[in-house]
């Protein structure tokens, strides 16, 4: 019987499983979902679980006709129909037409991006299907999509490479998909021979003299009127907190505790977390007026909705300030930054960013090494001036 080994099933995790002797890897997420790896190196996506104490072990396919993402697809709906009494896959069915890219995208909002992704996410999704996706391959059938065309319109969005790598992997998880639901042969998927750019990440960090010019422009704009005071709160509690923009957009009252001054985030981007509130973002807080009939911290202008944006008064404020080069996200990084020149540890620093994963944190390690190096130049400094003090000063002030 093959060693079971827990962990997280992905395309990077199953590229490093070794070859040996032949081993079974069970997801640690979705259960039952497993890959085998065989002694010549070949690895086969598997699904096992039981219905009517009788266990079924079923073939998924093989890694690299098949993709991680996609075997997880597949392995949910298997193990839903083992589930109710269905067989593994479903009857042949009659030849069909062949949907359209749009059919295609309506399909896939319906059955995947509604039910299985966070707002963010299908908001995102959408975004890219309408500016993208749709108008270049609406009416095309889905086994007409070929590389060629994909290549195109990667081609097209060269400007924008982090818009061109979300169009083409958004298709690729549509036609991914499509196979999975038999409407188009397994492994015929033109983006898996598509090159994504390479896309630098980007970092801008606040200083300290930047941070003080921000929050005195800000101040102004709000006193003279030009910037909405929601807005200015919204924008305070970004810098205060380090979090993302949905979730000080998103906030409900019933998530604030000024008394143990805290937030208790019930659906952040990694899920529910507590967020420690400084005295200034405290009393932002507590200066916002609480608005009968809405649970949000930021009620929208459309009764029942919150505020789903602060970037018109951010730009304003942040060109006044001199800082056009600043996104609304570097705030989060410029937060971080100034936690590491305070001598905060990155594990401290993940904790108050709501980082799942240390190798997120880990890409602000360069800055923690900075801070290291300008102390020990410091430290260094110091004695230096004892070292080459002159001969016969020692003791004198």
């Amino acid at each position: 019987m093959a060693k079971l080994k827990r962990r997280t099933i992905s395309h990077r995790t199953v590229e490093s499983l070794p070859a040996g002797k032949e081993t079974v890897y069970w997801d640690r997420v979705l259960s039952g979902f497993g890959v085998r790896v065989y002694p010549s190196g070949s690895k086969v996506y598997i699904v096992q679980t039981r219905k009517g104490g009788r266990s079924r072990r079923v073939t998924v396919g093989r890694h690299g006709v098949v993709t991680a993402a996609q075997a997880r697809d597949r392995a949910a709906l298997i193990i839903a129909r083992i589930k109710s009494g269905e067989s593994p896959a479903p009857a042949p069915k009659k030849k069909q037409k062949v949907p359209t890219v749009a059919e295609l995208a309506e399909r896939y909002r319906r059955e995947h991006l509604d039910v299985r992704c966070k707002a963010s996410t299908a908001d995102r999704v959408r975004s890219t299907l309408r500016t993208h996706l749709l108008p270049a391959f609406g009416d095309c059938p889905i086994d007409a999509v070929d590389a060629e065309k994909v290549w195109a319109l990667r081609n097209r969005l060269h400007a924008t490479p982090a818009a061109a790598n979300h169009a083409v992997n958004l298709l690729s998880a549509m036609l991914g998909m499509a196979e999975t639901w038999g409407l188009v042969p397994e492994g015929s998927n033109p983006c898996q021979r598509i090159a994504r750019y390479k896309v630098r990440r980007r970092e801008r960090f606040l200083t300290q003299a930047e941070f003080s010019r921000l929050g005195r422009v800000l101040s102004e704009a709000e006193a003279r009127g030009e910037v909405p005071s929601y807005a200015a709160a919204a924008l305070r509690l970004l810098m205060f907190t380090g979090c993302r923009r949905n979730e000080i957009l998103r906030l409900r009252w019933d998530e604030v505790d000024l008394e143990r001054r805290e937030l208790r985030l019930r659906d952040s981007k990694t899920g529910p977390r507590t967020v420690p509130l400084s005295p200034p973002a405290a009393r932002v807080l507590a200066n916002r007026p609480r608005v009968d009939g809405t649970p949000w911290v930021f009620p929208g202008g459309v009764p029942g909705r919150h505020v789903t944006t602060v970037d018109g008064p951010w730009k304003k404020v942040r060109a006044r300030a001199g800082l056009e080069d600043v996104r609304l996200h570097d705030l989060r990084h410029s937060f971080a930054s100034r936690a590491l020149a305070l001598g905060e540890s990155l594990p401290v620093i993940g904790k108050l960013l709501g980082h799942t994963e240390v190798q997120t944190t880990a890409r602000y390690s360069h800055l923690a090494e900075e801070s290291v190096m300008a102390s020990a130049a410091r430290i260094a400094a110091s004695i230096g001036e004892d070292i080459l003090m002159e001969p016969g000063t020692a003791g004198h002030a």
